[in-house]
């Protein structure tokens, strides 16, 4: 599962001052975090198929594993798919990550605007940690579905879907609306710490760097 990045956070913040002004409306916070979300996948996609697919061998009990190392196993996708393997299942990932960042993103930023508009924690730790939590939470119930579809089809040998949508429609049809949020739980407490350290971290380097700022431009 990808995460937010700080590189993300950061492309985020320079996307909103930007496109709009300090102080920018829902839309523009939505059109920021889809944009940085879709352009990171659209770069690591093959790392992220490599990736599921080591983690899938693992599980498999009495089964000859595919591939013995990283480069072996972009050798082989390449040799047996050529480059569409390696860039199998880009779309749902994209709108995954673009789903992801963007609620990540969008949601700390309103639920920590809320709690300092009601004045129910002042702009620090506790409030950054609330925050966080509440957007890992969310994300994890939006991003879920996109997630399980995605994992499942980068990781189906050929041929057996026709397409991401035909994989999401084959497992709605066969295993019902629940298997859309299998590993819901551990994704969400993974999901939520890691918010609670990204945010927690970026909000106090973000304030340490202010802070030095002022101090450099203050006069001596």
């Amino acid at each position: 599962m990808m995460k937010l990045q700080y590189s993300d956070i950061l492309g985020y913040d320079l996307l909103m001052v930007v496109c709009s002004s300090p102080d920018p409306g829902v839309l523009v916070r939505i059109l920021a975090g889809c944009t940085t979300g879709a352009m990171a996948v659209s770069f690591a996609q093959p790392t992220d198929v490599v990736k599921v697919r080591f983690q899938a061998q693992v599980n498999l009990d009495g089964v000859a594993r595919r591939y013995n190392g990283t480069m072996q196993a972009y050798r082989h996708i390449f040799q047996n798919e050529g480059l569409r393997g390696l860039w199998k299942g880009t779309l749902p990932n994209i709108t995954r990550n673009a789903l992801v960042n963007c609620t990540e993103l969008v949601t700390y930023d309103l639920i920590k605007e809320a709690i300092l508009k009601r004045n129910l924690l002042s702009d620090n730790l506790p409030c950054h940690f609330v925050s966080a939590f509440g957007a890992g939470f969310v994300t994890t119930v939006i991003a879920s579905p996109v997630d399980v579809v995605k994992t499942r089809y980068m990781n189906s040998p050929p041929g057996q879907y026709k397409s991401a949508i035909n994989c999401a429609w084959t497992m709605m049809t066969k295993e019902g609306p629940t298997a859309f949020y299998k590993g819901f739980v551990p994704s969400f407490l993974r999901l939520g710490s890691w918010n609670v350290v990204m945010f927690v971290t970026f909000e106090q380097i973000k304030r340490a760097m202010m802070v030095a700022k002022g101090r450099t431009e203050a006069p001596n």
